[in-house]
């Protein structure tokens, strides 16, 4: 996790975290411990790994994770992609089985909050038909999938 970190740009960290952070607090032990050692009662995450042929070392190119929003039956929903991995469908494929998690759940909303600028994640939320909708936060949007049978 610490070498995916470290494969980010200032660009993709500001559009997931809405913030910048330095790379130095990204992977601080602490912080890691509570991101990689989840409650899969209250939150799920997925990791594309990509395996180097040549020398058997093992890569993160992309993580999704899914938190359950507590006393709703809802999950926020987000995706962070390597740079040298982005365009590529990982991020599709993270939101989609996320998207099937979800409904293993039985939540009936999926809800992602991203910034206007995060076009990646903007063509995410309409490739899987979010309902896009401005936010009472002007510098956020919020997209979300219901995920009833009836949207199946």
């Amino acid at each position: 996790m610490v070498k995916f970190h470290g494969t980010l740009s200032e660009q993709s960290v500001y559009l997931r975290y809405f913030h910048m952070e330095k790379l130095d607090s990204r992977v601080a032990h602490e912080r890691l411990v509570k991101k990689c050692f989840i409650n899969y009662e209250s939150e799920m995450a997925l990791v594309a790994d990509w395996q180097n042929p040549s020398t058997g070392e093992h890569q993160i190119l992309a993580v999704g994770r899914m938190t359950k929003i507590p006393d709703v039956c809802e999950a926020e929903v987000a995706v962070l992609v390597s740079d040298q991995a982005q365009k590529q469908g990982l991020g599709t494929e993270l939101v989609r089985r996320l998207i099937e998690v979800a409904r293993d759940e039985k939540l009936e909303q999926l809800v992602a909050v991203i910034l206007p600028e995060n076009y990646g994640m903007m063509a995410l939320a309409r490739h899987f038909r979010f309902t896009v909708r401005e936010s009472a936060d002007p510098t956020v949007i919020v997209a979300m999938l219901g995920l009833s049978s009836a949207h199946a």
